[in-house]
């Protein structure tokens, strides 16, 4: 299908120039990479202030917006990835995002606390997803209602956004009236999160059934006790065949007792009717430690979701433990086998995101973007691209995102 690039022409000390756009517009979706507050040379802007680092990524949103014919009242979703400290944590980060949207928009919205970013002084990364028709024309958006459980997200941010046949469900934390349920524990709180995103689907006439993608962020520590019991909580609310799914451990979030967040991209007919869908498991790939519903990629219409790839075997086994290039090679791969799957290559991709193990600084980054990059034809498609310090097996050290469009079947 017919795309169009935006580059945000500029000298740049990044250690792989060239090998990715800044955004993606297909159709009637646009896809934002990470943007960070970048000086003209391509280093980081006003290092280690989050505030000033947010009005400059957004500002770079709005410059991606605007080379692709669109504008910040079209972003249906925007993911931020921020370093909190003792002036800056998740009120603060909202309040810095919603002071750079203008009057409008309306989006739906996930922040997430890292540790670090990949580059030394980063502070802040923001990627966003827009919907605008193809003539420049704004597609109609409904809302879901707020519950008085969800005071913690401010205007102009919405629980869920549905425009065309996408619902963009923000990600869920376990408030109830002002405070985090069940403190520290991680199964009580995915339910109560998963009863939360039912709601919000529900007002739009959809259920669990039409969720095409699900991301998981959890506390954890890289091994299986700690991935597996909210896996599974979650899981329940699933029918077989089921969504494409991620699931990412971090160190700490925001609030003190929370333990996981989660959000969901949903796809319902226009006319309240449920899509036809296709689901992908090649025999050839891996599996996880314990059964899910989840499939490792779903076509719902033109789109294709796919679960965060990785390099692991039918037992949920490291393969290459700890050997970036090779880990990012065989990810890369299986995203080509899921695709081939459902009559699509890696030529339909849209857009990336990356999380790996590895510190602050472009080491691990250059070697997993270069290798990645190698798998498309110029021009390349945007990423976004998180370090962490572990993911959710002991050895497995990259996951990969990918979201991709092709003819409708």
């Amino acid at each position: 299908m017919l795309k169009e690039y935006a580059w945000l022409t500029r000298e740049t000390d990044d250690p792989t120039p060239g090998t990715h756009a800044q955004g993606m517009r297909c159709g009637q979706m646009i896809w934002i990479a990470g943007q960070a507050d970048l000086t003209a040379a391509g280093e980081i802007a006003h290092p280690d202030d989050p505030r000033e680092q947010t009005r400059g990524a957004m500002r770079r949103v709005d410059d991606v917006l605007d080379e692709l014919g669109s504008d910040a009242t079209q972003l249906v979703k925007l993911l931020c990835f921020y370093v909190p400290d003792d002036g800056f944590d998740e009120t603060a980060c909202l309040a810095s995002l919603a002071s750079m949207l203008p009057a409008g928009a309306r989006p739906a919205v996930t922040v997430i606390p890292v540790g670090y970013l990949s580059h030394r002084g980063m502070r802040v990364l923001i990627e966003g997803y827009a919907m605008q028709a193809a003539d420049g024309a704004r597609l109609s958006r409904q809302y879901a209602p707020r519950d008085n459980g969800e005071a913690w997200l401010p205007a102009p941010f919405e629980t869920a956004v549905r425009c065309g046949k996408m619902i963009f469900v923000s990600g869920q934390l376990a408030v109830v009236d002002g405070k985090v349920a069940h403190p520290g524990d991680i199964v009580g709180q995915t339910r109560q999160v998963m009863q939360q995103i039912g709601g919000a689907l529900a007002a739009f006439g959809a259920t669990f059934d039409d969720v095409v993608k699900v991301n998981r962020w959890y506390v954890g520590r890289g091994s299986v006790e700690d991935f597996e019991p909210a896996a599974l909580a979650c899981a329940a609310h699933f029918n077989e065949p089921g969504p494409a799914a991620t699931g990412i451990p971090l160190a700490n979030l925001a609030r003190e007792g929370e333990l996981i967040r989660i959000e969901v991209v949903a796809m319902l007919g226009e006319d309240g009717e449920r899509l036809p869908r296709r689901h992908a498991w090649p025999d050839s790939l891996w599996d996880w430690t314990t059964h899910l519903p989840y499939k490792h990629g779903v076509k719902c219409h033109d789109m294709i979701f796919l679960g965060g790839q990785v390099s692991l075997d039918k037992q949920g086994r490291a393969v290459s433990s700890g050997e970036m290039a090779l880990q990012t090679r065989q990810a890369m791969t299986h995203i080509g086998t899921i695709l081939r799957e459902l009559d699509a290559d890696y030529a339909d991709i849209c857009k990336l995101t990356t999380m790996y193990e590895g510190r602050c600084g472009v080491d691990e980054l250059d070697v997993n973007r270069r290798v990645r990059s190698s798998f498309f034809d110029a021009p390349r498609l945007p990423m976004t691209d998180v370090p962490q310090p572990v993911l959710a097996y002991p050895g497995m050290i990259i996951e990969i995102d990918a979201f991709a469009v092709a003819e409708p079947d």
